[in-house]
């Protein structure tokens, strides 16, 4: 049977409180691989938890992480927006809070933490790179219509690592995606060539942004559904996780 609970959890260094959920088979206590999930814009959301749950009927543990904080929400585009901003503009910061997020993926007793992985959708698919970007000994990170700037220091700050070359890294792509322009994927490419990672991506004619949510309708702007790249993709993840968690 799966399971499902909501997470609140914390940090030793810091004073935030997090709120996100956590999805497994209860049936074994055998540790198995475990999986972190990174919202979109809006924070954590229905959305996460469902796909936690695909993904622990996959046979693995899910960890629907909170990016922002309990209680931090965007209840419409702008409040998402401003939200994201915040870590857009202090990638360090970004980068600090998906390290806590991943040890904390590590430490749940039914996880194995030598077979762990990361996913993410529109701004998680940043968070999920950045997580890798990080040098965190993370087995496989997939970006599902992501965005793809890389990384800069905030003033007076400094990023950590650089991507582990046992990582793997595969990116689905929606190729009209109005977020993530053809030459942003290119750009992506080049960077991850210049890091000599292990990485892989799958462009999808014709789909815009967000093509995996079912309530994205704005053909208009670039951000529609699409069920065929949803599924195939899907395919894909759970491919490239039974091969790099075997």
């Amino acid at each position: 049977m799966i399971k499902t609970e909501k997470l609140v959890y914390g940090s030793a260094n810091s004073s935030v409180q997090f709120e996100g959920s956590i999805s497994y088979e209860d049936s074994s206590d055998t540790p198995r691989p475990g999986v972190l999930v990174c919202h979109a814009y809006g924070g954590h959301s229905d959305f996460d938890i469902k796909k936690s749950e695909q993904l622990a009927e996959l046979g693995y543990f899910a960890f629907a992480m909170d990016l922002y904080g309990q209680g931090r929400r965007g209840s419409n585009p702008q409040e998402s927006m401003e939200l994201m901003n915040e870590f857009n503009s202090d990638r360090v910061l970004l980068q600090q809070r998906m390290i806590h997020a991943f040890e904390t993926l590590k430490n749940f007793d039914k996880v194995d933490e030598n077979k762990t992985g990361a996913i993410g959708f529109c701004f998680g698919g940043k968070c999920a790179l950045d997580l890798a970007r990080a040098g965190e000994d993370v087995k496989g990170v997939v970006s599902f219509h992501g965005l793809y700037d890389a990384p800069t220091a905030s003033s007076g700050k400094q990023l950590k690592g650089s991507i582990k070359i046992d990582s793997s890294i595969l990116i689905l792509h929606g190729y009209d995606d109005p977020m993530a322009t053809p030459q942003n994927m290119i750009d992506l490419a080049d960077e991850l060539n210049s890091k000599k990672a292990n990485w892989q991506i799958h462009a999808y004619g014709n789909v815009g942004h967000a093509f995996t949510n079912p309530e994205a309708n704005d053909r208009n702007s670039g951000l529609f559904y699409d069920a065929h790249a949803d599924q195939h993709s899907w395919r894909e993840m759970s491919n490239f996780f039974e091969k790099i968690f075997s």
